[in-house]
């Protein structure tokens, strides 16, 4: 496995501060590649090309699709991305959701206004990282399907109704029932047949359909139970894509 391209950043340099001031030093003192640890260059040409031609990964949710395996360099990219602030990587993983976006919904892609709705990030997990990740990675998909013609817009309609327990270590029965009634959709995004609504709601949104999208998925129990907030609100999820997704010894 390769090394993270710098080590983590001392405690007083966590937070929104510290991140800020990474990215900007990301962008001024370009650091190893985040996916195999070449000089002088946070993303290398070949790794690049990885993550944009990986074959997409086996979901355990049929209407999920994943546009690579959690190995080598795009687990890499990933954790870099996600736990060392790594925020340039944003846009060529953003790329890999979209195209997951797409696989996940064929032929429906064009057919209608999308609505990305990233996975929820606890507070405590948000302040820690000063970023969520993955409505970064939203919206840095919607960007990317924008470009390729498609309606498409990034929103955060869900959080967490109450704690849940560590997921490691837990099998996907485990998951699910830790998990069970764990999200509820914000009341800004509670739809009737008019279409979204509630206090000060969102028009913008209104007509679009849903898609659950998140960096990885490995059980399927935290989509599964996104899915299902949104459908009791009143919003049913058209379809879901990930960056990757862990690869079972069954695959």
């Amino acid at each position: 496995m390769p090394p993270f391209p710098s080590p983590a950043p001392p405690p007083s340099a966590q937070g929104p501060f510290g991140h800020a001031l990474a990215g900007l030093l990301d962008v001024l003192l370009p650091a190893d590649c985040a996916g195999c640890g070449s000089e002088r260059t946070q993303l290398c040409p070949a790794c690049r090309h990885a993550l944009a031609t990986a074959r997409p990964a086996p979901t355990p949710l049929p209407w999920t699709h994943a546009a690579a395996p959690y190995t080598g360099p795009v687990r890499q990219l990933l954790l870099a991305h996600k736990e060392r602030g790594a925020l340039r990587l944003a846009a060529p993983l953003g790329e890999a959701l979209g195209r997951a976006v797409r696989s996940a919904l064929g032929a429906r892609a064009g057919a209608a206004p999308l609505l990305l709705v990233p996975m929820p990030s606890a507070r405590s997990a948000v302040r820690a990282r000063g970023h969520d990740p993955t409505l970064r990675l939203a919206g840095a998909a919607a960007r990317s399907l924008r470009r390729a013609g498609l309606d498409v817009r990034a929103a955060p309609l869900l959080r967490h109704a109450r704690p849940v327990a560590d997921q490691a270590g837990l099998n996907a029965a485990e998951r699910r029932r830790n998990l069970h009634g764990a999200l509820t959709v914000l009341p800004r995004a509670r739809t009737g047949r008019a279409g979204l609504a509630g206090p000060g709601g969102q028009a913008g949104l209104a007509g679009r359909h849903p898609v659950l999208v998140d960096d990885l998925v490995t059980t399927g129990a935290s989509l599964a139970e996104a899915a299902r907030a949104l459908a009791d609100a009143g919003l049913p999820v058209r379809a879901g894509a990930t960056v990757a997704a862990t690869v079972r010894p069954a695959d």
